[in-house]
């Protein structure tokens, strides 16, 4: 479990964040309803967002799921853009500048800085979770540590 001490936050106050969403998914498990409420949780309490959501894990591509924002990629493959080097890694991607990163997908040209979050259950990689903002620079490593803690009682709260 990540603490994150008072001068480590970022633009969020994250320990507030993480209660708020542990009150929102108490009596939900469902995997879609989840996502969805978790989208939108996102998108309306983290700042300078564009985009917030899930990719699904299919195969050896990513699959759109729900989200908040613009229209976006469908399929993506593992290894490809910011989303796909999360899921062929296993680790999270903080991209300050998406168009330097070598093989970004360009889903909305509004997007500057991006955040990809894998989530596992049992070992198993089942998706992603992306952040989109049209700052350059937007994430910082305490927003990381913030997203991150999130995703977590995401999943420890949620049938995935």
């Amino acid at each position: 479990m990540i603490e994150l001490q008072p001068s480590e936050q970022g633009h969020e106050d994250y320990p507030f964040l993480v209660m708020q969403l542990q009150s929102l998914l108490a009596d939900e498990r469902d995997f879609i309803a989840n996502t969805a409420q978790f989208s939108a949780f996102l998108f309306q309490q983290i700042s300078d967002l564009n985009w917030a959501g899930f990719y699904l894990a299919k195969g050896d591509e990513l699959v759109l799921g729900p989200f908040q924002g613009n229209v976006a990629c469908v399929r993506i493959p593992f290894g490809r853009g910011v989303c796909g080097a999360a899921a062929a890694t296993g680790k999270t991607q903080r991209v300050d500048d998406v168009h330097a990163f070598a093989g970004h997908i360009a889903c909305d040209s509004a997007s500057n800085s991006e955040l990809v979050v894998p989530l596992f259950k049992d070992g198993r990689l089942f998706a992603v979770l992306d952040l989109d903002s049209p700052s350059l620079g937007r994430f910082s490593v305490a927003d990381q540590a913030g997203i991150e803690r999130l995703a977590e009682v995401f999943v420890e709260l949620t049938d995935c």
